[in-house]
């Protein structure tokens, strides 16, 4: 069964279960992934500070991990 990951979830975190994921982060715009104060905030508050659509990148990791740990 895939981890599922919330908007809520801390960006390290997410990090740290799949590496892949900084690829889908950057990928929408987020290029301070490796930036030590991103790891503690929420994928939610970096959302909100860059402008993004919180639910449609959720949705992207989501799909990601589906496909990597089917």
């Amino acid at each position: 069964m895939a981890v599922v990951v919330t908007k809520d979830m801390l960006i390290g975190e997410i990090l740290m279960i799949d590496r892949g994921i900084a690829v889908i982060l950057m990928g929408h715009g987020m290029h301070c992934v490796g930036c030590p104060s991103a790891a503690g905030e929420s994928i939610e508050e970096a959302c909100l500070v860059h402008g993004m659509d919180c639910d449609e990148l959720v949705a992207d990791i989501n799909r990601y991990l589906e496909e990597t740990q089917a």
